[in-house]
């Protein structure tokens, strides 16, 4: 299921640390809930497994594919942490699954779609321009009953 939050913002382009954009963009689009908290005893959310699975990971390594075993090893943390999050990147429709070998047999792994954020994003841009056509219609179509209705 796609999902993704929208809200009014500005470009953060006048920003030039790439941790300062991603704080806020991972925010803005609702993978890091506002006000995130770690659980964990880290010091700073850049410290937090979400984080660190998108932008060391994925970002980081754009050209890799990662099994979940590997990113849970490398981020210290349990196989079912990796894929609520991987869950999350998922629903945005920024993740792709890939085969991948590791010691001659071919696993499941993730990286971000097409290995280029911008090409990933361009997906998630046409799943949320088909979301707002959708509701289009069924704004278009509840305004007609009710207007039926009031004849």
């Amino acid at each position: 299921m796609f999902e993704l939050r929208v809200e009014s913002n500005t470009p953060l382009t006048p920003l030039s640390d790439v941790d300062d954009i991603a704080l806020q963009f991972l925010t803005h689009i609702g993978y890091l809930p506002k006000g995130y908290n770690p659980k964990t005893n880290v010091a700073d959310t850049q410290d937090s497994v979400p984080y660190r699975l998108f932008m060391d990971c994925f970002m980081r390594n754009i050209k890799r594919v990662w099994q979940v075993e590997e990113l849970a090893a490398y981020l210290n943390t349990t196989k079912p942490t990796i894929y609520r999050h991987l869950n999350k990147l998922k629903s945005i429709d920024l993740l792709e699954e890939a085969e991948v070998e590791r010691d001659g047999v071919m696993k499941r792994g993730y990286r971000i779609r097409y290995g280029d954020l911008r090409k990933a994003w361009s997906f998630t841009e046409a799943n949320v321009d088909m979301a707002m056509q959708n509701y289009r219609q069924t704004v278009d179509h509840f305004q007609r009953l009710i207007e039926e209705a009031m004849e």
